[in-house]
């Protein structure tokens, strides 16, 4: 499955496609959120990804038990409708950042939480849309934004396999089939034992769509790793420095591990090259440091040829080792010095 997000291939054989995700990043400055989005574009990033929202359009004011976080995770203690108060961007900004972004070379897209805001990203005119692993479970949402048919990238992280069907089947149903799915673990930072890397060539071949992964371990290392597995988008959180804090600065990347990161995917990818047992002009050459039958003593014409002066070394120019056995016991026709390759017309 290939389709294309501004104007980049994603899928098949293309490079894999880097999102850097700016999330609650911003710290609520317009000034940080123009810096994160330069220091993207110098990371390697090929796309910035916002997410649209208001805290009226995510939940609702209220801070009865039901609205109060207590999940173990990096926001307890919290009120849902305070949480989103201080994460969310303000929706003026972004035709602004995402221009900026663009003049930058990078493609910008969102994740948006209702039609409104669906609507409001319409008007932006993103190439695509992300569907947060929260939201995997909003079924008309995902119907809404497939029917503007545009790629849609949906994270897992909460989701089981029924989940993923129907949210799968909601696309298509939709005529929608420019569907990637992320493998995700929505916790915060993930343990590198709960990712299941493996999930992600089973979720190609069972989902017959493009596959990545959207990452929340600390460091590259999974996002590298899944790359050889077949995953064609990875998203990471970004920052500019975790010290800055804010609800998603313990998960996310500083510059110069987003760039390592990007570096190492990218060598990878041309690591992982083409199924070939071909050899290049270079390990050829090598094979001058392979093994071969040399002459390893004086033998005099007429002696025979044993382990002890004909014998399999480094380096190559010799006889192939394979013709030990056929040549030992021979006699020679002519005087041998040591150190010379050993050739069959030596022989009888």
């Amino acid at each position: 499955m290939e389709f294309q997000i501004g104007g980049k291939k994603i899928g098949e054989n293309n490079p894999t496609f880097i999102i850097a995700e700016l999330s609650a990043n911003h710290m609520n400055d317009f000034d940080i959120a123009v810096k994160t989005i330069e220091a993207m574009a110098e990371s390697g990033a090929d796309a910035v990804k916002f997410q649209t929202f208001t805290p009226d359009t995510i939940t609702i004011d209220c801070d009865n038990e039901y609205f109060q976080i207590k999940q173990g995770t990096v926001w307890d203690g919290q009120v849902l409708h305070e949480l989103y108060e201080d994460a969310y961007m303000p929706w003026d900004w972004q035709p602004k950042l995402k221009k900026i972004a663009e003049d930058l070379g990078l493609i910008v897209f969102s994740s948006p939480f209702d039609k409104t805001s669906v609507d409001f990203l319409e008007d932006m005119d993103v190439p695509a849309y992300k569907i947060a692993s929260f939201e995997i479970t909003d079924i008309p949402l995902i119907e809404y934004v497939a029917s503007k048919g545009k790629p849609i990238i949906i994270s897992t992280g909460i989701a089981s396999i029924e989940d993923i069907e129907l949210a799968v089947q909601t696309c298509l149903d939709a005529g929608n089939t420019q569907i990637c799915l992320l493998k995700c673990t929505s916790s915060y930072p993930a343990p590198f034992e709960e990712i299941n890397l493996k999930t992600i060539p089973n979720m190609y071949n069972k989902f017959n769509c493009t596959v990545g992964l959207s990452d929340h371990t600390l460091g590259g290392e999974v996002s590298i790793a899944s790359v050889a597995l077949g995953a064609k988008i990875i998203e990471k959180h970004f920052i500019l420095d975790r010290n800055m804090g804010g609800p998603d600065s313990e998960f996310s990347m500083e510059p110069l591990e987003f760039k390592e990161m990007v570096d190492s995917i990218r060598n990878v990818e041309k690591a992982l090259g083409e199924v070939s047992y071909e050899l290049t002009d270079k390990v050829k050459s090598n094979r001058e440091f392979s093994r071969s039958l040399f002459v390893v003593e004086d033998i005099k014409k007429g002696e025979i040829i044993t382990e002890a002066n004909v014998r399999s070394i480094r380096p190559g120019f010799g006889l192939h080792p394979k013709y030990l056995k056929k040549i030992l016991g021979k006699k020679v026709k002519k005087d041998l010095n040591k150190g010379i390759p050993f050739d069959l017309s030596f022989i009888d």
